[in-house]
């Protein structure tokens, strides 16, 4: 065991803290958008139209739907986390550079999404599946590399309902000294009552359904309150974020390069472009053009960074510097939207935290179910892997294991990795259904839903 943890923080090291994935992901980034002519900018108007509420058999499930298990694995506790921490380590500039992120990775998505729904399967039920694995397998016909990554993407989501698990406890315990234990139990339940739920339609997709646009909705009227009690200080906000972004006091200070790797990082690893999560969600919607999917798949990366993970930040921003001075983490979100809102900001971060949460530990859980469907066909195998799942969300409820956490970068890491090498060579694929979806439109073609 101790061989094994030696080797595994290892190779983290190598792929986080050398930068060896942010090199890669900024680098397919930024190629992706230069072949696709930017689309995520000249198309985006098309993107938002791409949304639809039904499918075309009420039990598969529609592009919206794809939209919002997409989101719900993207966005998560290190929205709100993760921000305050690239803003506490790399200032308000850190800001400038997610966004930049979320538009150059919005295109990775595109690229990778059109992909999984070319090459995507049906099952007996004639329902879809796909993702990253079966680009592998059926475009470049290496199975094998297949189910390695589809077993780094269960070790990913494992570690990652961990850490979901124990952001919620955290959170819970922090405001009200709750025993661990109890709210442990509560959450764990709430999770087997969804996952092992019989309906028509998968009863985590049923879930994600109501949970996606409450909570989103729930944090944005907050933010959008906060916003414009605090208007006249806006100007000033983004003067700080443009001026440490670029600022001549950061460069002189040395300090430049670390805002920006700060916004990078969170940018990159908030949306996931490019590590290929988001594929098998894109795969699964009942459409039939692969463009409109990578569209939809593109528009969950500007939801999650633009507009969610930009909340965060401006509630931070927007508060008295004398109420949030000396503070970090959650801690500092909590004072920040207490001196907003008053008192109720302590509950409401617990509520929208839970959440951010448990949407997540659903999200994924999902996509590790199709991982796992790649691997093995087996209902018992499914079965165990939610027993695991539950386990998992109690275990993180009541301790930090660091070793799991350690296994979900591990996990996240080889996703990336063999995610990027399967999709490089295919990117012109992709282009060529973008440049006929374009040509569809420029003559007025009716485009089948």
């Amino acid at each position: 065991m101790e061989i094994l943890k030696l080797i595994i923080n290892e190779v983290n090291k190598i792929l986080w803290e050398k930068n060896i994935l942010v090199i890669l992901l900024i680098g397919m980034a930024v190629y992706t958008s230069y072949k696709t002519k930017f689309m995520q900018i000249r198309l985006f108007g098309e993107i938002v139209k791409t949304l639809k509420g039904e499918s075309t058999d009420g039990q598969k499930m529609s592009s919206l739907e794809a939209f919002y298990l997409g989101t719900a694995c993207r966005v998560g506790a290190g929205n709100i986390a993760g921000v305050v921490a690239a803003i506490s380590v790399g200032g308000p500039g850190a800001l400038f550079w997610m966004w930049l992120v979320a538009l150059l990775g919005a295109s990775t998505s595109f690229v990778e999404s059109v992909l999984a729904v070319v090459y995507r399967e049906k099952d007996s039920d004639g329902n879809y599946r796909g993702g990253t694995p079966w680009i592998i397998k059926n475009r470049l016909k290496k199975r094998g590399l297949g189910i390695v990554y589809a077993i780094s993407s269960i070790i990913c989501y494992i570690g990652a309902i961990q850490v979901m698990s124990n952001s919620v406890t955290e959170s819970v315990v922090g405001a009200y000294k709750l025993n661990p234990k109890l709210v442990a139990i509560f959450l764990s339940v709430i999770v087997a009552i969804t996952i092992f739920g019989k309906s028509k339609k998968d009863s985590i997709i049923q879930a994600l359904n109501k949970i996606v646009p409450a909570m989103a909705c729930m944090y944005l009227i907050v933010v959008i309150f906060v916003i414009v009690t605090n208007i006249s200080s806006i100007p000033l906000v983004f003067s700080k974020i443009f001026s440490s972004a670029f600022g001549i006091t950061q460069i002189a200070g040395g300090t430049l390069g670390g805002i920006i790797m700060q916004g990078v990082k969170r940018g990159l690893f908030s949306n996931e472009a490019g590590s290929g999560n988001g594929n098998y969600a894109a795969a699964l919607a009942d459409v039939e053009e692969p463009v409109k999917q990578g569209m939809v798949q593109s528009l969950s990366v500007f939801v999650d960074t633009l507009v969610i993970c930009s909340a965060t930040a401006f509630v931070i921003l927007l508060a008295d510097e004398n109420v949030t001075i000396g503070l970090n983490g959650m801690i500092l979100f909590q004072e920040a939207l207490k001196s907003h809102i008053g008192w109720i900001g302590i509950p409401f971060t617990v509520v929208i935290l839970f959440f951010f949460s448990f949407s997540t530990i659903l999200g994924v859980t999902f996509y590790g179910k199709n991982a796992l469907q790649f691997i093995s066909e087996s209902s018992k195998l499914n079965f165990v892997y939610k027993i695991i799942v539950i386990l998992m969300v109690y275990i993180g409820g009541i301790e930090q294991n660091y070793f799991v956490w350690s296994l979900a970068d591990f996990g996240l890491g080889l996703m990336t990795i063999i995610n990027i090498i399967a999709i490089t060579p295919l990117i012109k694929e992709s282009i060529f259904y973008l440049e006929k979806y374009e040509q569809k439109l420029k003559g007025y073609v009716k485009i089948n839903p």
